[in-house]
């Protein structure tokens, strides 16, 4: 008997600690902030949510103003940048931008290196310009797409069962100023 309730409240404590592990496990941005106008490189952490199905492809959906991204290369995916043109141009101090990014879109090539295995996670690091000013939230809306075909939107809001992934805006650095700022000019 004693036995038994051990083996119970066992098997009722692991039940318990995976539900705000599994609750958690959804595609993200991190870090979560970056400061407006800076070029910052960002991780796009896919989760496997599934038991019996590798993930095999992510679809990132940017927001507006987004002019250019760089990625880094991941072994076993291939990586390939949608771009969508502008109806009005936008003029800026470095010329006139015609398009803006639309989506990235990272598919596994090979069997093991080009799928993320359950249980496993993997983190797609991109690096933008944050467009917008402090106190903006930035969606990017993500669709995973598992080995046997499943797909699944994380579109919803951030209280929402599959939230899209968000970056939130900060305030630009400082720029230095007094007897330190004339004496980095001054080199």
């Amino acid at each position: 008997m004693r036995r038994t309730s051990t083996v119970v409240a066992l098997a009722t404590t692991a039940a318990v600690l995976a539900v705000p592990a599994a609750a958690g496990a959804h595609v993200t941005i991190n870090p979560r902030e970056a400061a407006a106008g800076s070029f910052s490189v960002l991780a796009v952490r896919v989760p496997n949510e599934r038991d019996r199905a590798g993930t095999v492809k992510l679809s990132l959906r940017f927001p507006a103003g987004v002019p250019s991204v760089s990625y880094e290369p991941v072994s076993g995916w291939t990586t390939r940048v949608v771009m969508r043109r502008l109806s009005k141009p936008i003029e800026t101090e470095n010329g006139r931008i015609t398009r803006v990014v639309s989506r990235v879109m990272w598919t596994g090539t090979r069997r093991g290196l080009g799928r993320i295995a359950p249980g496993q996670f993997r983190d797609f690091r991109i690096s933008v310009r944050v467009p917008g000013d402090a106190g903006d939230v930035h969606t990017f809306k993500a669709l995973q797409t598992y080995s046997n075909g499943e797909q699944v939107h994380w579109y919803g809001k951030p209280d929402a069962e599959l939230p899209a992934p968000t970056l939130t805006v900060t305030a630009p650095a400082a720029e230095p100023h007094g007897l330190a700022a004339g004496l980095l000019t001054t080199f």
